[in-house]
């Protein structure tokens, strides 16, 4: 049905596949065709065909027998909504981090084989990394992508790492394989990851995984410096436990505000 006090101009196809994106901003888990074509009040066949375009264009993808979102529609402009409102939530305590490090900080979400940068705090200086949010970056050649990745199954890791990067910067040095998949036991097994000019020559880089409520990884945030700065040793001595004590605050953050809408929706109809 057309759409009332629009202009010859109004594309309705374009109109509708924003609805469809929309649509998934209520909900913290997979949605299936039938709810999407309800919440949009679509055709389950149009409904469809728009959920593979998105499918195709990287902006959903399927799970659990239904659709949810990726970080991709950081690119359309709503990052403060869909991406589960960790801009907010990490801002403070990325600020903290430079304050206390006179180093950049960020969080990150894993989006096919690469990472996105939903928050950064970054640092004035002479040399320094030209990251902002919304950047793609390849995700096993970052340390926030390799702690991301080293959070997933076998299954999901081997179907992610088989997915080509759309990132438009290549990584400095990019290592085997097999040599990955044995860092990421053993990221997964010590709780973080860092990097040494791997991404880009002459930046380190170490990060740790942001946890929701039932321990799984949603997110990851971590400090980069400059290698002529800062010596790995100083990276993991001095600057690790703060960005795993940030990291830990983060989530709890973040699995706070999730759950506080459930909370008070319960009181309310209890009353």
């Amino acid at each position: 049905m057309a759409r009332e006090n629009t202009g010859p101009d109004f594309i309705e196809a374009l109109a509708r596949g924003l609805d469809v994106i929309k649509s998934f901003g209520a909900h913290h888990r997979p949605m299936s065709l039938s709810e999407i074509a309800g919440e949009t009040s679509l055709a389950r066949p149009t409904a469809r065909r728009i959920l593979l375009t998105l499918e195709q264009l990287g902006y959903v993808r399927p799970a659990d027998g239904g659709f949810v979102l990726t970080p991709r529609v950081l690119e359309l402009g709503v990052s403060y909504t869909l991406s589960t409102g960790l801009w907010d939530i990490a801002q403070p305590y990325l600020r903290d981090l430079v304050r206390s490090t006179n180093q950049a900080a960020s969080v990150a979400l894993l989006d096919g084989s690469d990472v996105v940068y939903v928050a950064r705090a970054a640092v004035p200086k002479v040399v320094s990394t030209n990251i902002n949010v919304g950047m793609r970056l390849p995700a096993r050649s970052t340390a926030l992508g390799k702690v991301l990745l080293s959070s997933l199954d076998r299954d999901r890791l081997g179907e992610v790492l088989a997915t080509p990067s759309t990132s438009m910067i290549r990584a400095f040095r990019e290592q085997p394989l097999e040599n990955l998949q044995g860092e990421l036991r053993e990221i997964r097994a010590r709780g973080w990851a860092a990097t040494d000019e791997e991404m880009t020559p002459g930046v380190r880089s170490i990060a740790a995984p942001v946890r929701d409520g039932d321990g799984a990884v949603v997110a990851a945030v971590n400090l980069s410096a400059i290698a002529a700065e800062v010596t790995r040793e100083q990276m993991t001595e001095d600057f690790l436990p703060l960005v795993l004590l940030a990291a830990s605050e983060i989530g709890n953050n973040h699995t706070l505000l999730r759950n506080t809408p459930q909370i008070l929706v319960s009181e309310r109809a209890a009353m």
